[in-house]
C-alpha cells in the first residue's frame, strides 16, 4: 500500500514537473516589446526575441487588425519568417484609424502565445522626416526651395502623395553666417520657396530647415546643412 502511493506520489510529482516545467519555455519564446516604430507613414512592426535563448531555429508569426475587428488578418509575407520585423505599411494605410499588431514565436516544436502591440494611430504616432531642401545664390540672396518628404502613396495618376495631404505644415529655416558662427531664423511660414536677402557679401552661409505640426505641437529632425558662397 505504501509503495503504491509513493509510485502515486511520484508520477503527479512527476506529471507537474513535465507539465509546469514546460510552461516557462512557452512563456520564455514569446516575443517582447512587439511595437509599430513608423517613419513618413511607413509603418514597421518591431519586436524582439523571446527570453529563453533561441539560436536562429524559431521563426514568427505575424497577424494584424483594425481597432474594433473581431478577426485578426495573417500577414503573409511574414509567416514563419526568421526577421525580427515585419512591414505593415499597407495593411494600416487608413492614417487616422487605430491599429493593432501581433507575434508569435515557433521553436523545436513548441510555440509561444501571442505578444500584442498597444494601440496605433499612423497619424498621430509617425514621426516626419526634416524637409527636402535646396539653395543656390541668385544675385547675392540665397533662394531656398522646400518639399515635404513623400510619403508610401500615391494618387490615382500614380503620383506620391505629398505628407501636405495630411498635416498642415509650416517650414522653418535658419542660416548660420559662417565667419560670425551665428545662427538665425529667417523664415517661418507655409511657403515652400524663400528668397533670404541682405546677406554680407563675400561670405559663407549655411542653411537647415525643419518641419513643424502645429496640430500635433511637434517639429521634425533638421535637413543637413547646404551651404553657398556670397560673391
Amino acid at each position: 500500500e505504501m509503495s503504491k502511493h509513493c509510485f502515486l506520489g511520484f508520477l503527479v510529482s512527476f506529471f507537474l514537473t513535465v507539465v509546469l516545467g514546460a510552461q516557462p519555455t512557452h512563456a520564455s519564446l514569446k516575443p517582447q516589446r512587439v511595437q509599430f516604430q513608423s517613419r513618413n507613414f511607413h509603418n514597421i512592426l518591431h519586436w524582439q526575441p523571446g527570453r529563453a535563448l533561441i539560436g536562429n531555429s524559431s521563426v514568427y508569426f505575424v497577424q494584424y487588425k483594425m481597432y474594433g475587428e473581431r478577426q485578426w488578418k495573417s500577414k503573409k509575407d511574414c509567416w514563419g519568417i526568421q526577421e525580427l520585423f515585419c512591414d505593415l505599411t499597407d495593411e494600416t494605410s487608413d492614417i487616422q484609424e487605430p491599429y493593432y499588431g501581433r507575434v508569435r514565436t515557433a521553436s523545436g516544436g513548441s510555440h509561444s502565445g501571442w505578444s500584442m502591440t498597444q494601440r496605433f494611430t499612423p497619424w498621430w504616432e509617425t514621426k516626419i522626416d526634416p524637409p527636402v531642401m535646396n539653395i543656390t545664390q541668385v544675385n547675392g540672396s540665397l533662394l531656398v526651395t522646400l518639399r515635404a518628404p513623400d510619403l508610401p502613396y500615391r494618387d490615382q495618376k500614380g503620383t506620391n502623395i505629398s505628407m501636405e495631404n495630411y498635416y498642415e505644415l509650416v517650414y522653418r529655416v535658419f542660416i548660420i553666417n559662417n565667419s560670425l558662427e551665428k545662427e538665425q531664423k529667417v523664415y517661418e511660414g507655409a511657403h515652400r520657396i524663400v528668397e533670404i536677402k541682405a546677406l554680407a557679401p563675400h561670405s559663407g552661409y549655411c542653411a537647415v530647415a525643419e518641419m513643424y505640426q502645429p496640430t500635433l505641437d511637434r517639429s521634425s529632425r533638421r535637413s543637413e546643412e547646404s551651404c553657398v558662397e556670397i560673391p
